[in-house]
């Protein structure tokens, strides 16, 4: 393997240096303030949940009680891993990021003929990603870009599309295969998914493809090309969201302690589907006037001002990560981390989600902090703002205790300017027991409780129902994928194992969300 030093001589050259808007746009300075006032590092608990406290509830479509919500909130579920899709392929596992987008009245689907979709109202298309590695029953039917083969199988993962419209459920069909390890991703203003694959890796296939890329979904499957996005780096990508004003993309690196913050200039600021292929600038933030600033510890109310670097090659090889403190003998860091790293980038421990909305770019740090050995990067997560006017990155809550919010990891903003975070790590109990949870966080910045991963089921549970997921224990699996309806009316949401989509209706509008 290369060393950094070698990246440093032979790649970097000098390449260094509206109700819901009105809520977002006060809510990192509110906070900062009253943190700053209390000297407050973290949050070690939530606050009693401004809906009332959680109990199970029944899923409207099977009576199985998987989740625990407030009073006076209800769910359908629909997409479960293993049900027919429409060309009668089974739903593929692993469920994660997610996105809704609009899509007409639904007649093209076919779905009048099928005696459902009669509504008026819109239909919305809501792509979902698949967080699946080398398998031996990959996605297929639709566009693929990669059917190669590696040891042990071949790529498997990609992204599903599911139809909702006026209350119900419609059709689910698959849209892109023969990526892998798709876990999050974002939607674009022109209405297309952005899906990620999370891996850093220097392997191809036998058909000569590498991972590590973005690719552009439609939620017409149809178009959808199955090219890669090269120029918007292959490193362990996490999430996307694009600037509306400007065109930028920026983007979250998932790999510990070395993962940075990038943002894409593109060629082409059309914004259409097709447009990101034309080419662009990719680079890396970096905290003015201070080389290789590390944010793998934070606290509440820090505040830098970033510029940034440009990346030289943003497909470069992952290289030895000598020379990048906190790491352990033989980790590699990605191409363009090296890049970015040797140019004085800052460093996050693992980005996770990212969400645009109000002109500010929501972050999560799923690990920042440090774990009972004092080891950095190993804490319980915190949500970053970037306000994209004057590229100041502030932090606007860090959890100091799993009961305040364990290792957040997607993130979403309702339009009335609610945040929604989909906890990751479930094992830490509450006092509604074992379970990941959703987590909602105030116009103060405190956090509080919206759902509860509630999946345990027996085989005779799961018979009844006509599921064919594995019995178990299913509550330490994470929520992902979380998004709102335009209206705000419907938040939907992934519980990644056993893979199970459920879209979540309610009284959002008596509290913050």
């Amino acid at each position: 393997m290369e060393t950094l030093d070698t990246t440093r001589r032979q790649v970097l050259k000098g390449g260094a240096a509206a109700m819901a808007v009105g809520a977002i746009g006060s809510l990192g300075g509110l906070y900062s303030r009253q943190a700053m006032a209390a000297a407050e590092p973290t949050r070690l608990a939530p606050i009693p949940s401004p809906y009332g406290e959680l109990r199970a509830v029944a899923d409207r479509s099977t009576g199985l009680e998987l989740l625990q919500l407030p009073p006076g909130f209800s769910y359908t579920s629909f997409g479960w891993s293993g049900d027919p899709m429409a060309d009668g392929q089974p739903c593929p596992d692993r469920h994660d990021g997610m996105a809704v987008m609009r899509r007409g009245n639904g007649l093209s689907l076919g779905l009048a003929a099928h005696g459902r979709g009669r509504g008026r109202g819109p239909t919305l298309a809501l792509v979902r990603n698949h967080e699946r590695g080398i398998v031996s029953n990959p996605i297929t039917g639709v566009a693929t870009y990669d059917s190669g083969v590696f040891e042990g199988g071949m790529a498997g993962g990609g992204t599903t599309t599911l139809y909702w419209r006026d209350g119900e459920w419609l059709d689910m069909r698959p849209s892109l295969g023969g990526t892998v390890v798709n876990c999050a991703g974002g939607l674009t203003p022109w209405g297309t998914w952005l899906t990620c694959e999370e891996i850093k890796t220097n392997a191809t296939s036998s058909a000569g493809r590498k991972h590590g890329y973005v690719f552009e979904v439609d939620p017409d499957g149809e178009r959808t090309s199955g090219r890669p996005l090269v120029a918007l780096g292959r490193f362990s990508h996490e999430a996307v969201a694009i600037d509306p004003r400007t065109g930028y993309v920026y983007l979250t690196e998932d790999d510990r302690n070395k993962s940075g913050l990038y943002r894409f200039i593109p060629n082409d600021r059309a914004g259409r589907l097709g447009s990101l292929d034309n080419g662009g600038r990719l680079q890396a933030a970096r905290v003015v006037g201070r080389d290789n600033v590390d944010l793998t510890v934070a606290v509440i109310g820090a505040e830098y001002a970033l510029e940034w670097v440009d990346i030289a090659d943003p497909d470069l090889d992952s290289l030895d990560g000598t020379g990048v403190p906190d790491l352990s003998a033989g980790d590699t860091i990605s191409g363009p981390f090296a890049q970015a790293w040797a140019d004085g980038a800052l460093r996050m421990a693992r980005g996770e989600g990212i969400w645009y909305a109000g002109g500010k770019m929501f972050i999560v740090d799923t690990a920042t902090g440090t774990d009972s050995r004092g080891r950095r990067g190993r804490g319980n997560g915190a949500v970053w703002v970037l306000d994209l006017a004057s590229q100041r990155l502030s932090a606007l809550f860090v959890s100091g205790n799993q009961l305040a919010a364990h290792n957040p990891d997607n993130i979403t903003v309702s339009p009335r300017g609610g945040v929604v975070l989909c906890e990751d790590g479930g094992e830490s109990p509450d006092v509604y027991g074992p379970g990941s949870r959703l987590i909602g966080l105030t116009r103060g910045g405190e956090s509080f409780y919206v759902g509860k991963n509630n999946v345990a089921l027996t085989s005779t549970q799961l018979a009844n129902a006509g599921k064919r997921v594995a019995a178990g224990d299913y509550r330490g699996s994470e929520f992902c994928g979380a998004c709102w309806d335009p209206t705000g009316e419907t938040l939907f949401v992934n519980l990644q194992s056993p893979g199970i989509t459920v879209a979540i209706t309610g009284p959002w509008q008596r509290g913050p969300l």
